[in-house]
């Protein structure tokens, strides 16, 4: 079994973890997070031993496979910076792909996909690299999910979607068939969106509108 750091020492390593140990797929043998007082702590029975810093020390010991642990809500930015640098050095992004998600032979995923506990991913859908589907989220035939995006728990995706580059579908939103969702847009958690979305904009509601105010 291959060895794997994460980068990102909050909760949602804490998932990554449980789905990795139970996927079997690598031994998660250290986590990377730049709080200082998460020094020395374990996460989810694996110890925090530095910040990210110290992921070309640890590639040239050996250690080939990481994962980003760190989630998103709303902002992607972050994420997407841990994955790029750790791709930049050489490590191979692992897929953490729960036991219990339903994947459709033909759906075709990119790098480093995250994808939780009762997800399901229908037919022909292609999802884009460092992607997380969390719990019990629902992707139907023929999406197509860009790079870096979260699809939160429970949201559903009808047929044909198309959901831009680091967008945020947030907790038990629904999304009509055949809508586009810009990039960087964000659907509000609750939502029912029945419009296409433009890019880097929040919509709320029943049925989804324009949000003018702060980010949520």
């Amino acid at each position: 079994m291959v060895k794997a750091v994460g980068i990102g020492a909050g909760g949602h390593a804490k998932v990554v973890i449980e789905i990795l140990k139970l996927s079997q797929v690598c031994e998660v043998v250290g986590l990377l997070d730049s709080d200082e007082q998460k020094r020395g702590r374990e996460i989810g029975g694996v110890p925090v031993i530095g910040d990210d810093t110290l992921l070309e020390t640890l590639y040239n010991q050996g250690i080939r496979h990481a994962f980003v642990g760190l989630g998103s809500v709303g902002d992607s930015t972050a994420r997407r910076r841990l994955f790029d640098n750790a791709q930049k050095i050489g490590y191979s992004i692992v897929a953490a792909i729960h036991p219990h998600a339903v994947i459709s032979e033909s759906a075709r995923l990119g790098v480093g996909p995250t994808v939780m506990a009762g997800c399901v991913v229908n037919a022909d859908t292609q999802i884009g690299d460092n992607v997380i589907l969390n719990t019990g989220a629902i992707v139907d035939h023929d999406c197509t999910i860009g790079n870096h995006v979260h699809i939160a728990p429970r949201a559903c995706l009808s047929g044909g979607v198309k959901v831009g580059e680091g967008a945020h579908v947030g907790a038990g939103a629904f999304v009509r068939q055949e809508i586009s969702i810009g990039a960087d847009a964000i659907i509000g958690v609750g939502s029912v969106v029945v419009k296409d979305v433009p890019d880097k904009v929040t919509v709320i509601g029943v049925p989804a509108r324009i949000y003018e105010g702060e980010t949520i």
